[in-house]
């Protein structure tokens, strides 16, 4: 699957589950470790629980394998690592916080509210 094809697959699951404020950062060329960042905002820690499991069973349905989950239930950041896109859920409080869009800031954001 192409990272393109990837990335609409976690955006359409994201839009779907109702994840908030959803953000595609491209960051080719900024970093080789990913292709692009996709950052949402999580009504709750469950919420942001259950949107990456719905993102991992998604993925898992179409022939990949994440590469990793890193927070648990409770956490209000939760990070699915799937190569070419790297999925950012947080709480409101926590994405205020962090401001991953201000760091990684790139030309081509694209906001979806």
């Amino acid at each position: 699957m192409q990272a393109e094809q990837l990335l609409k697959l976690v955006e359409t699951e994201l839009d779907e589950r109702k994840a908030h404020q959803i953000a595609i950062l491209d960051v080719r060329g900024k970093t080789s470790i990913t292709d692009f960042m996709v950052v949402a905002t999580a009504t709750s820690t469950r919420h942001a629980k259950s949107l990456c499991d719905y993102v991992v069973e998604k993925v898992k349905e179409n022939g990949l394998q994440p590469l990793g989950v890193e927070g648990e239930l409770g956490s209000d950041w939760v990070l699915v690592d799937l190569g070419d896109v790297v999925l950012h859920v947080m709480t409101g409080q926590a994405r205020e916080f962090y401001q991953l869009e201000k760091l990684w800031s790139v030309a081509g954001e694209k906001d979806k509210q």
